[in-house]
């Protein structure tokens, strides 16, 4: 008996005990329904390789994607301040900025790095829809401004990957004046005859649609992405009329003239560097700073081992 116990009841066991496996191997396309294995999509770059649908991305996904060798070094950002209209509503403002910083890791809705890619020069900002719906608000504002004059002091192009809902409701007014505040920080860019590139991805809608993601030089959207003010449901129920098919995705705004481009993502490295190398040669641009004339970064980032330099632009005029 004590055979049976102590050697095959737990050799039984272990043949017929359900194993347990993580959660997350396996994702489920929102487009087609596909089940889609998570080492494959991202390897793919989140996208799905059944139906070709463009899943969000994060801003550290990007840089990897985008910059040479995936290094690069992210700029630290001004800080703002939190909650200045001491806003609530079902929930405080304050406890929001919390549960979006510990869902992404980020402070903020947009991270601003720059490095080499196709050994050019490039200042990359990235909006992440995954932090408050990627909302347009103090941070965001600042981090476009020392973007824009990063690219100015690098003489380097600025590339911005927009994803947004709109502007912040909770800061306001606040968060509307950074439309107008953005709009001038890339007129000084183009004042320096610099570059800036906006390559719009799903969902680009409201106040940043209104104002900086639509004043790209070159104009770039990712398959199937949302362009828009107000979406086709409000302006459905406005007019009383069902809208073509299709109305308002990055296609429709090619076909009428909105868009320059529209390009897979895993053409978008390719595409970046052969565009930022033309306009180089086109307008002349002067060489970059020298890397023993810069401050270097506290840390260069590579891969998956993101963390926040030491890079800062405040004292940039």
């Amino acid at each position: 008996m004590n055979w049976l116990t102590n050697k095959v009841l737990p050799k039984f066991r272990q043949l017929t005990t359900k194993q347990d496996t993580p959660d997350n191997l396996w994702v489920k396309c929102p487009d087609c329904g596909q089940m889609l294995f998570h080492n494959d999509l991202q390897a793919n770059q989140n996208v799905c390789n059944h139906c070709d649908y463009h899943m969000r991305i994060s801003p550290q996904e990007r840089f990897e994607a985008l910059f040479d060798g995936s290094k690069y070094d992210l700029i630290e950002l001004p800080e703002v301040p939190v909650d200045p209209l001491k806003f609530r509503d079902s929930k405080r403002y304050t406890e929001r900025l919390k549960d979006a910083r510990h869902k992404t890791g980020d402070s903020d809705a947009m991270k601003v790095a720059h490095g080499k890619m196709g050994g050019n020069p490039a200042v990359i900002a990235v909006q992440n829809f995954d932090f408050m719906g990627g909302s347009l608000g103090l941070a965001v504002g600042e981090a476009i401004v020392s973007a824009s004059k990063l690219a100015i002091l690098q003489k380097a192009p600025l590339i911005l990957f927009s994803a947004a809902g709109g502007a912040r409701m909770q800061e306001g007014i606040l968060s509307l004046m950074q439309m107008p505040r953005t709009t001038v920080a890339i007129q000084r860019l183009k004042e320096h005859r610099l570059p800036f590139i906006v390559v719009l991805t799903d969902p680009t809608t409201g106040g940043v649609t209104a104002s900086y993601a639509m004043l790209g030089d070159i104009q770039i959207a990712e398959p199937g992405a949302l362009i828009c003010f107000a979406g086709p449901r409000v302006i459905e129920e406005t007019i009383r009329e069902t809208l073509p098919d299709g109305f308002q995705r990055a296609e429709f705004l090619l076909e009428h003239g909105m868009l320059d481009m529209v390009v897979h993502r895993r053409d978008m490295r390719e595409t970046l560097s052969r565009i930022t190398e033309l306009l180089a040669s086109k307008l002349k641009l002067p060489p970059a700073i020298k890397e023993s004339s810069k401050k270097p970064a506290d840390k260069t980032v590579t891969g998956k081992k993101a963390e926040t330099g030491k890079n800062t632009v405040s004292n940039i005029k």
